[in-house]
Order: C-alpha cells, then structure tokens, then sequence
C-alpha cells in the first residue's frame, strides 16, 4: 500500500508535467524516464506488457486521490477502451528542478505510443538488451510500424538533450 508520501509524489508528476496527464500507460512512462534521469520519486519499475510499469505508483495515485491531491476522471474512447485523465490539485513547488519540468512537458505533449516505445527501449537498455530498439520494435511490432519507432527515436533523442542530473543513455 501506497504511504502519504509516494500519493504526493504521484500527485506532483502530474503537476510538474504541467497539471494533467492523459492516460495511465502515459504516467507511468513519465514517471520511469523521470526515475532514469535522476528527477523521479523513488518508484520501482519492472516491464509489463506495456514497457515499465510501477505498481507502488499505481497504488500511490489512487491514494493521491482518495487525499484529494489528485483527481483522475475515466472516458470511453472512440475505439470503446476506456482512458483516464489526471489532474493535480497541489499547488506549484517553487524549488522544482526545471529539468524535471521541462523533461514532464515534453513527454506530456508526445505522442502516447511513440513515448511508451521510447520508454520500452530506455528500460531494455538498463536490462543489458544489447540492442534496446531492435527488441522494442521484437516485442512490439505493431506499435512500432508506420515510423513509430523512429519518431519514438527521435523523440528519445530530445528527452536526452535536456541537462538531468543523470544523464540519459545513448541507445
């Protein structure tokens, strides 16, 4: 079970990525690549079907709902799913590293698939794949056809070039 802190912690990416998040497999991306440059809340992840996965924070985000730090409203999509939009109700930290936020809004405003496939190769990559991408697009071939693979590449590449504390890997 999620403590006080980590349902803050969850609470705050959301709002250090600028308030609202569209999408569970989005903030749990977000969260890892965060945790990778030395910029997250200290959640564990492992892979899951969809690329890293942190089940502290998904347990810390109902928490920070139940707090009221956080609200997260379901929609059905066109396609019929359902999907979930997060929003912070913490105010802002005026210490916040503008790495982490600058990092939270890049990934916030990317392509939903293109993020996971780009968060997919970073975890292989700290798993000894030797190579990340070629087993990003083995274990995901249908998310990675029609250039998303390489538009994910190209949006890792942006991800790196921001100045975090721990720098990025080169895949």
């Amino acid at each position: 079970m999620a403590n006080l802190d980590d349902a803050h912690e969850a609470a705050a990416i959301v709002r250090d990525a600028g308030g609202q998040i569209v999408g569970r497999t989005r903030l749990q991306k977000i969260a890892f690549v965060l945790e990778a440059a030395g910029l997250g809340s200290g959640f564990p992840f492992r892979y899951k079907h969809y690329g890293p996965y942190s089940e502290q924070l998904t347990a810390a985000s109902q928490r920070a709902r139940v707090l009221g730090v956080m609200r997260e409203i379901e929609s059905v999509a066109a396609w019929g799913g359902v999907y979930s939009t997060f929003t912070a109700t913490m105010p802002q930290d005026s210490n916040l590293d503008p790495a982490r936020r600058r990092l939270a809004q890049e990934m916030v405003n990317a392509d939903a698939v293109e993020l996971e496939l780009a968060a997919t190769a970073l975890f292989l990559s700290y798993e000894s794949a030797p190579d990340p991408w070629g087993e990003t697009e083995h274990r995901k071939p249908d998310k990675a056809a029609n250039g998303r693979l390489d538009r994910a590449k190209q949006l890792y590449q942006r991800l790196r070039r921001i100045q975090t504390p721990q720098p990025l890997p080169e895949l």
